[in-house]
């Protein structure tokens, strides 16, 4: 296979519609890491992550011809992500629906236990995304890990840049409130 880190992906997206299967693996390889990276962090593991993933290429390599700015696949192909990974979310919650004991005792505790081992600032950074609920989460990881502006988040998620920074300002208070009580334990 050549190699195609010089092609715009433009080029690579005619490529494809042209019938080149091969400008499909430069686009793949392009996004796939940044895309699992964010995959992983909203929806909390690597198996649903991979999931996602998979199924967000398989989508857009189906719906190419649909990408009406070629040269902002990558923006085209995030927004299929984040719709993969709402899905997948909200089925996992409608699956996982179980009572629990005590979910506070019970993140307290992970959370301390967090704290003792190598690692810990991230462990307890990942106990509090998790709590956050999906919209928060997302807009988040979207902002801080993804560093894209407003205008791409609302471009990704259809939502108004208004309520993405309300989204955003909501999910840093609750991080912060959240971080606070495992640091007073």
């Amino acid at each position: 296979m050549e190699d195609m880190s010089g092609a715009s992906d433009a080029e690579l997206v005619q490529r494809v519609l042209a019938g080149d299967r091969d400008g499909f693996a430069g686009l793949v390889g392009r996004y796939r890491d940044r895309l699992g990276r964010y995959a992983v962090r909203m929806l909390g593991n690597r198996a649903d992550a991979e999931d996602a993933l998979q199924e967000t290429f398989i989508r857009a390599f189906r719906s190419l011809g649909r990408c009406t700015e070629p040269e902002r696949f990558g923006a085209w192909v995030f927004g299929i992500l984040v719709n993969r990974c709402r899905t997948l979310g909200a089925q996992r919650a409608r699956r996982d629906r179980v009572v629990a004991a005590d979910e506070g005792a019970l993140s307290r505790a992970a959370a301390r236990d967090a704290v003792a081992t190598d690692g810990a600032l991230r462990e307890v950074l990942n106990r509090a995304m998790a709590h956050l609920g999906p919209t928060l989460r997302e807009a988040f990881l979207l902002r801080f890990v993804e560093d894209l502006s407003y205008e791409e988040m609302a471009a990704v998620t259809g939502a108004s840049v208004p309520a993405l920074k309300m989204r955003v300002s909501r999910a840093r208070a609750e991080l912060r409130r959240r971080l606070e009580e495992t640091s007073d334990d």
